[in-house]
C-alpha cells in the first residue's frame, strides 16, 4: 500500500504541470472591436440623466467641429474595415451614407453622422451595419400585455431610474460630472468615457437603485429589458460577416459600451480594443 502511495505522489505533479491554461484552448484568430461609448450630440434627452440645455454643446460651432475633427482623426486610428451603430435597420444608414458622400447631412448633429458615417466615408467603407433591438420584455408585453396587463403593470412599478438609494445618487453625481463642460475637449471627454474604470462605474449603475426594488422585479426587470437589449444587440454584431482581418468599429451610446465592454471581453471569438491604446 505504501509503495502506490509513493508513486502516486510522484506522478501527481507532472500532471498537474502539464494541464493546459484555459486561454490556451482558444487559438482562433479573432477579430478585434472597437466599442466607441458616445453620448448624443443631438441631445434627445431620452435618457435617465437629463442634460439642461445651458450645459449642451453645439457640435457644429466653429471650435467644437474642430474637436470633432480631432475625435474622428483619432478614432480612425483603428483602421476599422467594418462599422455598425445604435439605430434601427428602419434608420437606413447606408442610404444616408450614400446621401453623405453627395454631401448632405454634413448639418446633422447626431453622432451617427458625426462620426459613424463620417469616418465610413473618409475611410472608403460602403456599409455601415444598423445593430439596436428590442428586447424580450418588449415582446412579451406585446404578446401576453392583454391577457396578463396586471402582471407587467406590478413587476414593473417605480422602474423608473430615479431612485432615492444613496449609491443610485452618487451615480447620478458621477454621470452628471462625465458632461463635455468639464473636460478641456471633446477627445478627452471620450477618453474619459470609454475608460475601463469608467465602464465598470458604468456598468455597476445598473445594480443599484431600482435593480433593489421589492424581491427579485429590478433583477428580473434589468435581465428582461436592458441586458437582453444589449445581449440581442451583440447578437446582431455577431451576424456581421467578418474574418480575423476584420477590424470592427462599433458607436453606440455609452450605457450600451458598459455592458458591450463585457460581452467582448469574455467572448473567444473577439479581441476588445482600448479606446486609450490607439496610437
Amino acid at each position: 500500500m505504501k509503495t502506490i502511495i509513493y508513486i502516486f505522489l510522484l506522478s501527481l505533479p507532472t500532471f498537474i504541470l502539464a494541464q493546459k491554461q484555459p486561454s490556451e484552448y482558444f487559438k482562433n484568430p479573432k477579430t478585434k472591436v472597437l466599442v466607441v461609448g458616445s453620448f448624443h450630440f443631438d441631445y434627445p434627452n431620452l435618457d435617465a440623466i437629463k442634460i439642461k440645455k445651458e450645459d449642451q454643446i453645439d457640435v457644429l460651432s466653429p471650435k467644437t467641429a474642430q474637436e470633432v475633427t480631432e475625435l474622428v482623426e483619432y478614432i480612425k486610428k483603428f483602421k476599422p474595415t467594418k462599422i455598425a451603430i445604435e439605430a434601427w435597420p428602419e434608420w437606413n444608414a447606408n442610404e444616408k451614407l450614400k446621401e453623405y458622400n453627395k454631401g448632405k447631412y454634413r448639418d446633422q448633429r447626431d453622432e451617427r453622422y458625426q462620426l459613424a458615417i463620417r469616418i465610413a466615408s473618409e475611410m472608403k467603407i460602403n456599409e455601415i451595419s444598423s445593430i439596436d433591438a428590442g428586447s424580450v420584455w418588449e415582446d412579451l408585453q406585446e404578446r401576453f400585455g392583454k391577457t396578463d396587463s396586471l402582471f407587467f403593470k406590478k413587476i414593473s412599478q417605480d422602474y423608473d431610474f430615479k431612485s432615492e438609494d444613496p449609491v443610485a445618487q452618487q451615480f447620478v453625481t458621477f454621470f452628471k460630472n462625465s458632461d463635455r463642460k468639464n473636460f478641456s475637449s471633446l477627445l478627452k471627454t471620450f477618453q474619459y468615457m470609454n475608460s475601463k474604470e469608467s465602464h465598470l462605474y458604468g456598468y455597476g449603475a445598473y445594480l443599484s437603485g431600482d435593480f433593489k426594488l421589492r424581491a427579485h422585479d429590478g433583477a428580473d426587470m434589468l435581465a428582461l429589458y436592458w441586458y437582453d437589449r444589449n445581449l440581442r444587440m451583440f447578437r446582431n454584431i455577431q451576424n456581421i460577416p467578418h474574418t480575423a482581418e476584420d477590424r470592427i468599429l462599433i458607436i453606440t451610446g455609452n450605457g450600451h459600451a458598459a455592458v458591450l465592454r463585457q460581452l467582448f471581453t469574455y467572448s473567444a471569438e473577439y479581441d476588445f480594443v482600448e479606446f486609450s491604446s490607439l496610437k
